[in-house]
C-alpha cells in the first residue's frame, strides 16, 4: 500500500504520538521491528481512539497484557479520543510503519467515511489489517420504572409512544448511534434521538429517568443491568447470551433486521512490512486464547474471534463488507459529524 508521506505530515493528531515517542526517549525511526525476540524494545503503543473506561478501552486493556506476553514487550494503551474516533485513527495512520504503534478500533472504521465528509485518512488504504479481536453484542435497555413487562410488550409500547420517548446515544458514529438508527428503521418509526458526549453521561441520564431508552454494548450496560439500575429488554445478537439467558433477542421480540454486534479489530499503519504484520497477527491469535483474556471477555458476554478471523485477510474482508453495509444506511439517515 503506497501513500503520500506528505499526508502523514499534515495530520495534527500525529503530534500526540510523536510526543509519546519523545517522552520515552526513543525516536520512532530507531524502533526495532516487532518479532525480533523482544530484545531491548521500547513499549508498543496501542492506540484506542476513545476515552478511557469505555467499551473499546476495556477490550484494549484486557488484550494489552496477553499481547505483550506473546510479543515479549510491554504494550501500553494510549487513549486518543476526539471526533468520533477519527482523531486516534488519524494519529496511527500518520505513525511510522514499524509495528511500534497500532490501532484498536471497531465498526467506526467502516462508518467514518460517510459520517465524516472530510476524513483525513482512508480506512482501507491507510492501514494494514492485522486481525479481528472480538464481537460485542448490544442490549436494548430502558429507564427504571419502564412500564412494559417484557420485550414484546416493550416493542408495542415504543410504537404507541414513539413521539414522546427519548432514545439516548453516545454521539454520532458511536455503536449506540448505529443501533439507534437500526431500531428506528426496523420499527419504521421516528424516535427522539438525543446524542450525548460519550456513553457515561447517556447511561447516567437513562438511570436517572431523563432518557427512556438506549441501545449499547454489553461492556457498557452489563453492570447496570445486574445491579438493577436499568431495565434490560432484549439483545441484538442472533442468539441469547449465555449469562443473560432470560433476555430475548430482538427477533424474538418481533423486531427483524436489527442483528448487530460491534466488531473490534487491530490495525497498523500502511506500509508496515509484511513480516511484521504476520508476526503481529500470530501474536494476536495466541493472545486471544490466553486464559485471562478469555475469562475477562466471557464475563462481559464478548465473543472472541477465532484464529481464522484474527488474520489480515479476514479483517480486510470484514472492513470492506461493513463499509458496503453501512454506507447506504448512513446516507439514508443523512446524518453527518462534520
Amino acid at each position: 500500500m503506497n501513500r503520500s508521506r506528505s499526508h502523514r505530515r499534515i495530520l495534527s493528531p500525529l503530534l500526540l504520538i510523536a510526543a509519546l515517542n519523545c517522552a520515552r526517549g526513543v525516536p520512532a525511526a530507531d524502533a526495532p521491528p516487532a518479532g525480533d525476540g523482544g530484545q531491548a524494545q521500547r513499549p508498543l503503543t496501542l492506540v484506542v481512539p476513545f476515552a478511557a473506561k469505555g467499551p473499546t478501552d476495556t477490550v484494549a486493556r484486557a488484550l494489552a497484557g496477553a499481547l505483550g506476553e506473546q510479543l515479549g514487550r510491554q504494550v501500553v494503551v494510549e487513549n486518543v479520543p476526539g471526533a468520533g474516533g477519527t482523531a486516534g485513527a488519524a494519529a496511527v495512520a500518520g505513525a511510522a510503519p514499524d509495528g511500534a504503534t497500532l490501532l484498536l478500533h471497531h465498526v467506526g472504521m467502516a462508518t467514518a467515511p460517510v459520517l465524516y465528509r472530510s476524513l483525513p485518512y482512508n480506512p482501507r488504504r491507510d492501514f494494514e489489517p492485522i486481525g479481528r479481536i472480538v464481537d460485542v453484542p448490544m442490549t436494548l435497555v430502558a429507564r427504571p420504572g419502564w412500564p412494559a413487562p417484557d420485550a414484546a410488550a416493550a416493542v408495542r409500547y415504543i410504537r404507541r409512544h414513539q413521539g414522546t420517548l427519548v432514545l439516548a446515544y453516545a454521539g454520532l458514529g458511536a455503536a449506540s448511534h448505529l443501533c439507534s438508527l437500526l431500531l428506528s428503521m426496523s420499527l419504521e418509526i421516528d424516535l427522539i434521538q438525543v446524542p450525548y458526549r460519550g456513553t457515561a453521561p447517556a447511561l447516567q441520564d437513562l438511570q436517572a429517568g431523563q432518557a427512556d431508552l438506549m441501545c449499547d454494548q454489553t461492556t457498557n450496560t452489563g453492570a447496570a443491568i445486574r445491579n438493577g439500575s436499568i431495565v434490560a429488554l432484549a439483545v441484538t445478537s442472533a442468539r441469547r447470551l449465555a449469562r443473560m439467558p432470560g433476555l430475548p433477542t430482538m427477533a424474538e421480540a418481533g423486531v427483524h433486521g436489527l442483528e448487530l454486534s460491534i466488531w473490534h479489530g487491530l490495525f497498523a499503519p500502511a506500509g508496515t512490512p509484511p513480516a511484521v504484520v504476520a508476526r503481529l497477527s500470530q501474536a494476536l491469535q495466541s493472545a486471544l486464547e490466553a486464559p485471562g483474556f478469555v475469562r475477562d471477555m466471557s464475563d462481559m458476554q464478548v465473543v472472541i474471534a477465532g484464529r481464522s478471523q484474527a488474520t489480515p485477510g479476514a479483517l480486510a474482508a470484514l472492513l470492506a463488507g461493513e463499509i458496503a453495509r453501512w454506507t447506504p444506511i448512513l446516507r439514508k439517515a443523512g446524518q453527518y459529524a462534520d
